[in-house]
């Protein structure tokens, strides 16, 4: 676990704009036509329909985005009751949690009232602002009165998190803790340790999974709840048990098969859990220091259960699991509440997700390779990107059938999609490439069928139906490897390219190459001795028909590979050279940059060349290319250098396509604004166009280019590198590539290869 100190949390807190959250338009304010939509008088309008429909507010305001997170600081984190003030960095960091798990817009909000009835009072009157209401930090037994009256008298969703949202998490994390001990909840005994807010509101929740009350022990700092003590508050009494034979946690615990601790660190000793019967289940949840630590539960009983509130031990119950995503699924259907249900609906969505296979991304976050369900991983880890699509969709589903939706959602795939893409998961031009490649899935060769990410590429991409993979390399190795990453590949055709049986398959390849370039000084034999080498083996293939496109690139170097590319596959007749581009999918749109990888000191005809070329492939993408040719200057105003060959081949390609909006030399602020293009030099072709093509004059400028943006936009998902004006489909990745950025390439290939079948039936 990363050690905090209070220098470096303070200076995060202060250091820029202080504070960790702020507001941002969402609508445009350049102008002052802009500015009289926004405010007077236009604003006037939607007040109007507002006061016709109450129901409007969620189409003409982000009331259906806005929640609440309110507070008076009594109860805050480990620190108690601070005041309102204090805790107004808790509440910020929980609105911080909101925007990037959820997307949900925050206002915090710090009551200075201890007073439950005027608290209500002042929540009451600011409702109407918002989609949801999350009380945060608020001390028991104030916040059980002050969370049901909210909920009686307001018709949005509330929810007081510490109560409810460890609620959810824990019970999730119970059900399948109990399925990995093989022990059914109705059977179980359980004890816990602690009777605030957070205690009552699991062990409800535990209850409503099926456990029975008779056998729950429940604690609190004056030792176990007996039914005979006297002055229970209402909610300690519903757990109060009739065994008046224990009074300590000690005497307790004998015999329990689960423990859950939201109380204070070090209170739960090895001879305890020792005491508990087999397969203990021991959910120790006080932060910072658990009621016992994860290692000395372990060597207490090797056969524990272990579940903790910190980051670095598996089987963390952490509410941001939960949270986001609740509230997100209760406001996308305009919900009156958060009920039993939908919470109910979240707990089974939770504890299910952690039964499927593991994304890759959680595994490279925690650099494990063996997240799969069991004793050290029966709940979902924080970062799981399918979190906000199961349990969303699960906790809207719930309010849909409970009755408390406003507006239902017809259909749940398509909802799921925008979630994804809201959250940058996945954006309707990957989802489309990914859908168009498993319509004809293609035998696509992977070079480095050994290498963990590519590997992995290729088992996700046949999961996803993008292709038949074929991995290159020794079969034992890779079985290892497979076997260490926990990976099937049992159904995955694997070729040993330097092994004896490939004999004959070398031979007729080599005999293929000597022949085509046998005017280059190739001999058979040599020829032969490259078909030991990964690229021209798998290049091989493709341009021999046993495969339909070749993925490469991790292990190689880029001046290798494309040397390996003209020689196996050359150069489409039409074109004279070939290049890379990359898809750069923003929030301003999709653009697309060449040449990206291939040709570094390019001169004017090379630049004709990958610009007809990107207009072909932007093609392909279904886009219409408006393609602007860049440089340091305007349109001749230097005639030296860059400029000169970037002018002379705009001047060729407008000559020789005239149909093509192409235009330059031009610096990339004129290409990217078409109003200030279009006022200083409006006799350009691109006139009243959005461009959508980059050009860029030289390799250097191109990668810097597309990777400044990446760097400087972290929500840019991007796409490449794609090869443009190969004779067959070969594609190449490079050593930062993850899986993701593979199988994107994978689709391209398989789409690629499809059609250049269909081109060749014609």
């Amino acid at each position: 676990m990363v050690k905090v100190t209070k220098e470096a949390a303070l200076e995060y807190h202060h250091n820029g704009r202080p504070g960790k959250i702020e507001v941002k338009p969402t609508k445009p304010y350049s102008t002052q036509t802009d500015l009289s939509l926004a405010y007077s008088p236009g604003v006037a309008f939607p007040c109007l329909e507002i006061q016709q429909n109450p129901d409007d507010v969620y189409k003409y305001t982000d009331k259906g985005n806005l929640v609440a997170v309110i507070s008076n600081g009594t109860a805050v984190l480990g620190l108690g009751n601070i005041g309102a003030m204090s805790g107004k960095p808790v509440m910020e960091g929980k609105g911080l949690l909101f925007k990037i798990y959820g997307g949900i817009d925050v206002f915090d909000i710090e009551v200075a009232e201890e007073d439950p009835d005027k608290f209500c009072e002042a929540v009451e009157k600011i409702a109407p602002t918002f989609g949801g209401i999350n009380l945060e930090d608020i001390k028991a037994p104030q916040c059980f009165a002050i969370e049901e009256r909210l909920k009686r008298t307001l018709d949005i969703p509330v929810m007081h998190d510490d109560q409810h949202g460890t609620a959810i998490i824990s019970a999730a994390g119970l059900k399948n803790a109990l399925e990995v001990a093989g022990k059914d909840i109705k059977d179980v005994k359980l004890v816990v340790n602690g009777a605030g807010a957070a205690a009552i509101s699991c062990t409800k929740m535990y209850v409503a999974l099926g456990l029975k009350k008779e056998n729950i022990v429940m604690l609190d700092s004056k030792g176990v709840i007996t039914s005979d003590r006297e002055n229970l508050t209402p909610q300690k009494a519903l757990f109060a048990t009739d065994r008046h034979d224990i009074h300590t946690l000690e005497e307790a615990i004998k015999g329990a098969d689960v423990f859950v601790g939201l109380s204070k660190g070090n209170i739960l000793s090895q001879d305890m859990v020792r005491s508990m019967n087999e397969n203990p289940i021991v959910f120790a949840l006080a932060n910072p220091v658990p009621e016992i630590s994860y290692d000395d539960a372990i060597a207490a009983r090797p056969d524990v259960i272990m579940s903790t509130g910190r980051s670095d031990y598996p089987n963390q119950i952490n509410n941001v699991i939960g949270f986001p995503y609740i509230f997100r699924g209760a406001l996308d259907v305009h919900a009156k509440a958060i009920n039993e249900e939908m919470k109910m609906a979240a707990v089974l969505a939770i504890a299910d997700l952690a039964k499927q296979t593991v994304p890759d991304v959680v595994n490279e976050v925690y650099h494990v390779n063996d997240l799969t369900f069991g004793p050290k991983y029966f709940i979902p880890k924080p970062v799981d990107p399918r979190l906000i699509t199961e349990v969303s969709a699960a906790v809207a589903k719930a309010a849909m059938e409970s009755g408390v939706a406003r507006t239902p959602i017809k259909d749940f795939e398509d909802y799921k999609e925008r979630l994804r893409q809201m959250l940058g998961q996945e954006t309707k031009l990957t989802r489309t490439l990914h859908a168009t490649a498993a319509q004809h899935p293609q035998r696509i060769v992977f070079a480095e069928g050994g290498h963990q990410t590519m590997m992995k590429a290729a088992v996700q991409a046949k999961q996803e139906g993008i292709c038949e993979p074929i991995l290159l390399g020794n079969p034992d190795r890779l079985n290892r490897v497979a076997n260490r990453l926990k990976l099937d590949i049992s159904d995955i055709e694997v070729i040993d390219m330097r092994a004896d049986k490939e004999q004959g398959r070398r031979a007729t390849y080599a005999k293929h190459l000597a022949e085509k370039r046998s005017r280059e000084g190739y001999t058979f034999e040599e020829a032969y001795d490259k078909m030991y080498e990964r690229n021209y083996f798998g290049m091989s293939m493709v341009e021999n028909g046993d495969a339909d496109a070749f993925i490469t690139g991790l292990y190689t170097k880029y001046s290798n590979t494309i040397k390996v590319a003209k020689d196996v596959i050359g150069i489409r007749p039409e074109y004279n050279h070939f290049g890379t581009m990359h898809i750069l999918n923003t929030k301003k749109g999709v653009f697309y940059i060449a040449d990206t990888l291939i040709n570094r000191h390019p001169d004017s005809d090379v630049l004709a060349d990958v610009a007809r070329l990107a207009a072909h492939s932007v093609k392909f993408f279904n886009d219409e290319p408006v393609i602007a040719m860049l440089s340091y200057s305007n349109f001749g105003s230097d005639k030296e250098g860059s400029p000169q060959k970037v002018h002379t081949a705009v001047e060729k390609l407008q000559e020789e396509c005239p149909e093509l909006a192409i235009d330059g030399e031009m610096q990339v602020n004129f290409a990217l604004n078409k109003e200030l293009r279009d006022e200083k030099f409006p006799f350009t072709r691109l006139k009243g166009k959005d461009v959508n093509t980059l050009i860029f004059p030289d390799l250097s400028s191109a990668n810097s280019g597309y990777k400044l943006l990446q760097a400087l936009s972290p929500e840019t998902e991007v796409i490449g590198p794609i090869q443009m004006g190969l004779n067959k489909p070969i594609h190449f990745t490079d050593f930062e590539c993850s899986v993701r950025d593979i199988v994107n390439i994978t689709a391209v290939a398989a789409i690629d290869a499809y059609v250049e079948k269909v081109k060749n039936k014609k």
